[in-house]
């Protein structure tokens, strides 16, 4: 007689189909650690100062966030693909004198200004993408020589033009209500005014997150940023990705040129200079690492409103401003500690 078979019990669950834990999805995605710094900043201020939530303090720091995170959002992008762009703050200056001079001082309509504007950007942006691809350069030192190319051109052609530093009068210009409607108008939003800017800053950001997630160019960044050679040998296009890459780039420094151009209604030429620092900044605090391959959109719009937010929550409490410099500092060590750290442990996780 048989002895009867032990009852079947539950097959453990393989470990390739097991959902993955809470921590361990968490711990895969680069904006955590931004996301974590931001909420400490925002309860930092909350507490020490009365005017940081308020309705006019609300709109002050999302408005110094938001031309900064529109910047930093293109900055990561190319970061991510494994390239750096120095001449990303210039750039604003370069598309707002050219939307200016052709507006102010050769009677153009504004609109055929801004589109002129986008075509000089983006010209640039290629001729960087090109040099970057075809001298085997690192991108540091061909952005840099661009830099200090624009910043010559802006003085020069500018000094030329109108005897002095600065391009005014935009106000008087043809089309200039309509586009400044796009491009600087501002919301009134439960009794307090919010710039159009933030509007701007949300939608590119989450455009780039899409973009960067959801496409085969957004697999092809990732590729390219953490190793070209691999990214080549599998088909990816690397010289036409890299390049659009610098050219989404000089689109953002266009898109903020043109935001200031038509706010202030003016522009000086030696804006923007040393602003493509707080951009990397930006950037690696929202989870970027130097060497490309990781990053995100959402969390260098997010490194961006750190920024915002300390800034002006800085200025609320009455402190010296002076106090920024040394709280950036210790944001881009922390961000960058922090950053390795979780790629380290998302490797180890995907494994």
């Amino acid at each position: 007689m048989s002895t009867p078979a032990p009852p079947l019990t539950p097959a453990e669950p393989d470990e390739r189909i097991a959902k993955p834990r809470l921590a361990d999805r968490l711990i895969v995605r680069p904006e955590i650690g931004a996301l974590l710094g931001a909420a400490v900043v925002f309860l930092f201020f909350s507490v020490s100062t009365e005017q940081f939530l308020t309705g006019d303090g609300v709109a002050t720091w999302l408005d110094d966030a938001s031309t900064l995170g529109i910047m930093a959002v293109g900055v990561a992008m190319l970061m991510i693909g494994g390239e750096f762009d120095l001449s990303t703050g210039v750039m604003t200056a370069s598309t707002a004198l050219v939307t200016a001079t052709l507006a102010t001082q050769a009677g153009w309509n504004v609109w055929l200004a801004l589109l002129a504007s986008l075509a000089f950007a983006m010209l640039v942006g290629a001729f960087n993408g090109w040099l970057v691809m075809r001298t085997g350069l690192h991108s540091f030192i061909i952005t840099l020589g661009t830099f200090l190319a624009l910043q010559g051109l802006n003085l020069g052609v500018t000094n030329l033009v109108t005897g002095t530093v600065q391009v005014s009068g935009m106000r008087s210009t043809d089309g200039y209500e309509s586009a400044g409607f796009v491009f600087a108008s501002t919301m009134n939003i439960g009794g307090t005014e919010f710039q159009v800017s933030i509007l701007w800053w949300i939608c590119f950001a989450a455009a780039a997150a899409l973009l960067l997630v959801r496409t085969r160019f957004g697999n092809w960044i990732f590729a390219v940023g953490g190793s070209p050679v691999s990214a080549r040998a599998v088909g990816v296009p690397v010289i036409r990705t890299k390049i659009s890459l610098f050219m989404l780039t000089a689109f953002a420094g266009w898109l903020v040129g043109s935001i200031n151009v038509l706010r202030f209604a003016s522009v000086q030429a030696n804006q923007g200079i040393g602003l493509e620092l707080q951009f990397i900044v930006a950037a690696v605090v929202g989870g970027c690492l130097l060497t490309g391959g990781f990053g995100s959109a959402i969390g260098a719009a997010i490194g961006a409103l750190i920024f915002g937010m300390a800034r002006q929550g800085i200025v609320f409490a009455r402190w010296d401003s002076d106090w920024f410099m040394l709280f950036l500092g210790a944001l881009l060590l922390a961000a960058v500690l922090v950053n390795n750290t979780l790629r380290r442990r998302a490797e180890r996780v995907r494994r």
